[in-house]
C-alpha cells in the first residue's frame, strides 16, 4: 500500500509542476486567456491541447485495461448524458475560473506556495464543496420521506 501513496504522491507533484510550468498558477494568465475581447493571451490553449491529447491517448489505453498499471481496478466514466447538472455545474465552474483565474489545482498549487488569493479561492470551493454535500443529503432525505 506504501508503493501506491508514494506513486500518487510523484503523481501530483509532476501534474503541479506542470501546472506551475504551464502558467495555470498565475491567474493573470489564465484571465489573459479567457480576455478574448482584450489583451488575448492564446498561450494555455497549447497547454489545454496537449492536455487533451495526452488525455485521448490515456482514455484509449485505460479502455483496453482492467486493472491499472498500479493493480487496482479501473473505474471509468460509463455515463454519456448532458443533463441539467452537469450544464449548471460547468456554467459555475466557469464562472468561477473566470472570476478567480483559478480552478482547483492550480488554487491548490498555488496555495501551497503561500497565494493569499488562492488561499479565499480554495476556502470558497471548499465551502461550496460542503453546500452541495448538505443539500445532496437535504435532497436524498426528503425523497426517502416520499
Amino acid at each position: 500500500m506504501h508503493h501506491h501513496r508514494l506513486s500518487e504522491f510523484l503523481i501530483g507533484l509532476l501534474f503541479g509542476l506542470g501546472l506551475i510550468v504551464a502558467g495555470m498558477t498565475d491567474p493573470s494568465k489564465v484571465l489573459g486567456f479567457l480576455d478574448l475581447a482584450g489583451a488575448w493571451d492564446p498561450s494555455l490553449a497549447f497547454v489545454m491541447g496537449g492536455a487533451i491529447l495526452v488525455g485521448l491517448g490515456a482514455f484509449a489505453l485505460a479502455k483496453k485495461r482492467t486493472r491499472s498499471f498500479l493493480g487496482g481496478a479501473m473505474h471509468l466514466p460509463t455515463s454519456s448524458q448532458i443533463d441539467r447538472r452537469l450544464v449548471l455545474g460547468s456554467v459555475l465552474f466557469g464562472a468561477g475560473w473566470g472570476l478567480a483565474g483559478f480552478c482547483p489545482g492550480p488554487a491548490i498549487v498555488s496555495l501551497g506556495a503561500g497565494n493569499t488569493k488562492a488561499a479565499a479561492f480554495v476556502l470558497a470551493l471548499l465551502a461550496g464543496m460542503a453546500l452541495f454535500e448538505l443539500a445532496e443529503k437535504q435532497k436524498t432525505k426528503l425523497l426517502a420521506q416520499g
